[in-house]
């Protein structure tokens, strides 16, 4: 039996009245409509069909699982012999949100464990400038947690909680866990006793080319308002090394915006991730004390050409955010000006006008709201990893880009939020701001329980 949608039913479900087009869009013309499951693995509204093979072109390298060399399948062929996951669709899993183990002999899948050690020799600290950070001498900057058959992995990731008690000025108690990360299983003997630790799980994929494209001039625009307002904000940008150009540039994505650009971005994580040399990275991820890498043979010099890395750029350039629901409900509305109203809105800032770049037409001049400034801020000590990276000191993180929030639960099943995943729901992600976030948590603790759900119901109707 067929069923028909009334023409008032189908205005009331896609009719955006003109004063919240802006804000139901949050990608501009690039804004998906499409709900459940799969809203964060569509192409960009307005990219030409011309240009969708591209996008599926990406897509099926960044989906794919990569095998060892040699392998018929030539295109995907040199994974490992160390990884943490055999396909960037593991870790971010639908384009969407990792999550930290959930049970402590659980692998930890979609969650990487930074390593480095202090810089405290002149080289040391030359090279930190240069690098970033000074890898673990044995185990290098990350650790790998998978091998291929007849290796060892690196270590194993074991994830445990204790639990920290907040309470709200009402009375109410939220119990928030803090975790403990452990190392066990090491393959290659003993980490340097001052190895410094950073878990973090993989961020969502969608609008990173619109986030790509906010001129450099806005962003540092936002640190010098935010010392202006003079309200104990006060973010600053990264500086990181962009290995295309050997120069220094804009940091932008990665959980403390250790990266400049998308391109870098998946390299990286090709060669961190996977085990895949490219003509950015071409090294094997083994370190001098490890000579699993020379034992096996590679995928060709580089394993991932220039064309592939192309392709998931484009790809992880044009994954669309999805469209605001619920945008003119009441209690959304007054979540949004509490939103405000606490600070929230001082670092993640609502309003962004991407700039024109030749080839990128879909991404051009779109009016965004993304709700991140872009910098770095101190979070205070409960949120602490104390693992400097460039500029970022042990309590700074980049500001979270919130929108697509509220579709965490649909896509992948959990709503686990913060850079290791230990917040279970968004309330305890704001529980756990501390440092320049301190004055605005304050405030939240100080809200009614109707108020609290206000809030609420506006980050989840982003």
């Amino acid at each position: 039996m067929k069923s028909y949608l009334s023409a008032s039913l189908l205005t009331a479900l896609f009719f955006v009245s003109p004063l919240h087009a802006h804000e139901t869009y949050s990608g501009g013309k690039t804004t998906v409509k499409k709900e459940g499951a799969n809203a964060f693995s569509l192409p960009a509204a307005n990219l030409p069909m011309s240009k969708r093979l591209d996008f599926s072109v990406g897509n099926s390298f960044f989906r794919n699982p990569w095998v060892p060399a040699p392998s018929s399948t030539d295109a995907r062929d040199g994974l490992g012999p160390l990884f943490n996951t055999n396909g960037c669709q593991n870790c971010h899993i639908k384009d969407g949100r990792g999550h930290a183990p959930e049970k402590g002999d659980e692998n930890a899948v979609s969650m990487l464990v930074r390593l480095s050690i202090p810089a405290e020799t002149p080289e040391q600290r030359q090279a930190f400038i240069r690098d970033g950070g000074i890898p673990e001498p044995t185990y290098g900057g990350q650790l790998q947690d998978f091998a291929l058959q007849g290796v060892k992995p690196e270590g194993k990731v074991n994830i445990s909680y204790t639990d920290v008690p907040v309470e709200f000025k009402d009375g109410t108690v939220v119990t928030l866990r803090k975790p403990i990360l452990k190392i066990t299983e090491l393959a290659f003997g003993e980490m340097h006793p001052k190895t410094e630790f950073s878990a973090r799980v993989a961020p969502p994929m969608i609008g990173l080319g619109l986030l790509e494209r906010i001129p450099k001039e806005t962003i540092l625009g936002f640190a010098e308002q935010q010392l202006a307002d003079k309200q104990g904000v006060s973010g600053k940008a990264n500086y990181v090394l962009d290995v295309q150009t050997n120069e220094m540039a804009l940091g932008r994505f990665g959980w403390k915006a250790g990266q400049p650009n998308l391109m870098q971005q998946n390299a990286a994580a090709f060669n961190g991730d996977l085990g895949l040399t490219s003509r950015l990275f071409p090294n094997e991820n083994c370190t001098s004390a490890q000579s699993t890498c020379d034992d096996f043979p590679n995928g060709g010099e580089p394993e991932v050409s220039d064309n592939i890395l192309d392709f998931v750029e484009f790809y992880s350039q044009h994954l669309a955010v999805p469209i605001r629901r619920n945008v003119d409900v009441p209690a959304v509305v007054q979540g949004k000006k509490l939103f405000k109203d606490v600070g929230c809105q001082s670092c993640h800032q609502a309003e962004f006008r991407t700039e024109d770049r030749e080839g990128l037409p879909a991404l051009s001049n779109q009016l965004i709201s993304p709700y991140t400034d872009m910098l770095l801020h101190d979070m205070g000590e409960g949120l602490a990893d104390n693992r400097p990276e460039y500029l970022a000191n042990g309590q700074e993180w980049r500001t979270t880009p919130l929108w697509g929030l509220g579709y965490t639960k649909e896509v992948n099943g959990h709503t686990f939020l913060l850079h290791d995943g230990r917040a279970r729901n968004v309330m305890e992600a704001v529980l756990w701001h501390g440092g320049e976030a301190e004055m605005a948590k304050q405030k939240v603790l100080s809200l009614n329980a109707t108020e609290r759900e206000a809030l609420l119901a506006f980050l989840n109707s982003l």
